[in-house]
């Protein structure tokens, strides 16, 4: 009865900021009378949160302009894509695929404002347009050329090094979707379940460092209020988060809308990859899980495969042999 009325309440706040444009004012103008605080005052963000949902990134196309589904309209949305999701439905006969379902964790559940995406700006929910560079460097990086030099050239992702949900900035994905925050009196940690990213925000800056520079940034961290503003930049190269640059941007805010539940809010501002900035927000739930390892390169016999194989393509080009031989 408390979900049901919960979620209710939450759409009706999401119906009514989606027509004016105040849904992350509102989510953090919720009373601080109850949240936790730390012994010199400020909200105590700690613990592990947990931030799955199979709610998308960018709006669907067929939902137009609709920003928040009726009760029936999300009922409906939230079975297909679980339907989409799933991968032991994988009917795609251009690739092998990867896991089966057993060892996703992306959760089953749409978020409970009913929003179509994950993205709130631009309005219309989804990603702005790529810059013509962008596009260009896109299709060169997925050429067999650029990625079959070296395990160096290979995606940060595929290498264990960042990437997938952890960002920066964090977005809801296969598995792992946990984080844990750590507060001090000059820093605040960021660890991350996926790829063990841990990332230190500076609390007693507001300079960037811009050497050594690294894969994650450098995050700087003030409070607004009860909001925790985490600024970062200066990335030591092109990112493993979509198709943004060393030249990306990050605003991350953190607020706690009650004493179980996480608000998280980012924008991306980089000029080098998008036409425009854009933001996305969801919330996340305390967990009492702990975080746990995530060894990325254990048993992980695929790097040496590929790039054994690019070197076999190699070897029977020189030798004028044809892979029909």
């Amino acid at each position: 009865m408390y979900k049901a009325t919960k979620r209710l309440m939450t759409y009706c706040v999401a119906l009514l900021s989606s027509s004016i444009g105040l849904l992350p004012a509102i989510a953090q103008a919720q009373s601080t009378a109850e949240i936790p605080r730390l012994d010199n005052g400020l909200p105590n963000l700690q613990g592990t949160w947990d931030f799955r949902t199979i709610t998308p990134l960018q709006r669907p196309a067929e939902y137009g302009d609709l920003a928040v589904l009726s009760a029936d309209q999300a009922a409906e949305f939230e079975i297909a894509r679980r339907v989409e999701l799933d991968r032991d439905n994988f009917t795609d006969e251009t690739t092998t695929g990867d896991y089966n379902e057993f060892w996703y964790d992306r959760g089953s559940e749409i978020l409970e404002s009913f929003r179509t995406s994950l993205i709130t700006s631009p309005v219309n929910g989804r990603l702005p347009e790529m810059t013509e560079f962008a596009q260009n460097l896109a299709a060169e990086s997925r050429s067999a050329a650029a990625l079959n030099e070296g395990i160096e050239v290979r995606p940060l992702s595929e290498r264990c090094i960042m990437g997938f949900n952890s960002g920066p900035p964090m977005l809801p994905s296969a598995y792992n979707n946990n984080v844990q925050l750590v507060q001090t009196g000059d820093h605040v940690l960021i660890h991350n379940e996926m790829v063990h990213n841990a990332r230190i925000v500076k609390m007693d800056t507001d300079q960037h460092l811009d050497s050594p520079r690294k894969w994650e940034g450098d995050s700087i961290g003030y409070w607004d209020g009860d909001t925790l503003v985490v600024e970062t930049r200066n990335f030591a190269g092109a990112t493993s988060f979509m198709n943004s640059s060393e030249n990306m941007e990050l605003v991350e805010k953190f607020w706690l809308i009650d004493a179980e539940t996480l608000g998280y809010e980012f924008t991306i501002t980089d000029p080098t990859r998008w036409t425009e900035s854009w933001t996305a927000m969801f919330p996340m739930v305390r967990s009492q899980e702990p975080i746990y390892e995530y060894a990325c390169h254990e048993g992980n016999y695929s790097m040496a495969g590929i790039m054994a194989g690019w070197r076999t393509l190699e070897v029977q080009e020189e030798m004028g042999v044809s892979e029909s031989d």
